[in-house]
């Protein structure tokens, strides 16, 4: 036999101690009875959340999930009473450049969609099925991501586009709006409205100018105070607001109209990350209220303990303390 040919490997030694590994399982296979298996293995998470506010008594649902390997996000939702009947069911359907919601009542549609067609350039679409109007616009960045020029244009149009500058500091826009004459007569003007901040001192001053009003605003802050006042032109209706910080969980906030003399505190006491106590009195509407979180406030459902937020508020008229009310408010999220 000549040397080149293979030779059979060697009876394995009885006293050896080595443990042959077992022979490599095939992978699965997707085809015949075994795919419904691997299909339930892949299902995406679904997620069912469940808001009730006892001051409407009416039951928030959504059910959502990804779909598309994660590319888009599908959700339904829809409300209910005590008695069982559905109302404002609503469908979406989300991406990163198309969206999706459609109205089941209305049987309406609204679309929104955006497309990068070049390094900075952007072009948006809004439509309303139902209506048949919309939105176009186009964002460009100038001389880096935070300069950007905008402009926007109803659909079907009604005049010249709407141009936006936004920079660092703010933004200004420029656009077309309709004037009321004499006679039931309109005419057409071109309208200016921006938004400026800037670093004065140790605080931040913003000036808002919107349809012919000036909104000056200064917020001095730091570790522990916030002083914000404000001043509105031409009405010269000036207000201000005040918040102390009293230690990691407790803080105080005042704000007064002195245009109106009205005014309202609220008190805020933290209990770690998921109890919160506020209470509080509004003397415009002559309300005294408190109330408790459980769960984080301002987070979402997912984040907190057994993923339930609860809220529960006393609320006490001024004038009628016998009409004094209690209510609640409750967000679960299940993952299925």
């Amino acid at each position: 036999m000549a040397e080149s040919e293979l030779k059979s490997p060697p009876p394995p030694n009885p006293n050896s101690l080595t443990v042959a590994a077992p022979p490599s399982t095939p992978p699965e296979t997707t085809g015949g009875g075994g795919g419904g298996g691997l299909w339930f293995r892949q299902r995406p998470k679904i997620r069912v959340t469940t808001e009730f506010d006892s001051e409407s008594a009416v039951f928030f649902h959504k059910i959502s999930c990804k779909v598309l390997d994660s590319l888009a996000k599908l959700r339904f939702s829809f409300q209910n009473n005590g008695k069982g009947e559905l109302s404002d069911p609503q469908l979406a359907l989300t991406s990163k450049y198309l969206s999706l919601h459609y109205d089941i009542e209305e049987k309406n549609a609204l679309v929104n969609g955006q497309v990068e067609v070049a390094p900075g350039l952007q072009f948006k679409a809004i439509h309303d099925v139902k209506s048949q109007q919309g939105e176009l616009s186009m964002v460009a960045d100038l001389a880096g991501p935070a300069y950007k020029f905008e402009l926007s244009s109803a659909v079907p149009s009604i005049g010249k586009p709407k141009a936006t500058l936004k920079f660092p500091m703010g933004e200004v826009s420029l656009e077309e709006k309709e004037e009321e004459l004499e006679e039931e007569q309109t005419k057409r003007i071109l309208s200016v409205n921006g938004i400026l901040k800037g670093q004065i001192l140790n605080g931040v001053c913003t000036a808002k100018y919107m349809d012919e009003a000036l909104d000056l605003r200064y917020c001095f802050k730091d570790e522990q105070m916030t002083f914000i006042p404000s001043i509105s032109l031409p009405s010269n209706a000036v207000s201000f607001a005040f918040k102390r910080r009293f230690g990691p969980s407790d803080k105080l906030s005042y704000w007064h109209n002195l245009d109106t003399n009205y005014w309202s505190t609220v008190y805020k006491h933290n209990i770690g990350k998921d109890f919160k106590f506020k209470a509080g009195y509004d003397s415009e509407v002559r309300l005294g209220w408190a109330s408790l979180w459980v769960g984080e406030e301002g987070g979402k459902a997912k984040t907190t303990p057994m993923k339930m937020k609860v809220q529960f508020m006393l609320q006490v008229p001024q004038d009628d303390i016998s009409s004094s009310a209690m209510m609640f408010r409750v967000k679960k999220r299940w993952d299925i």
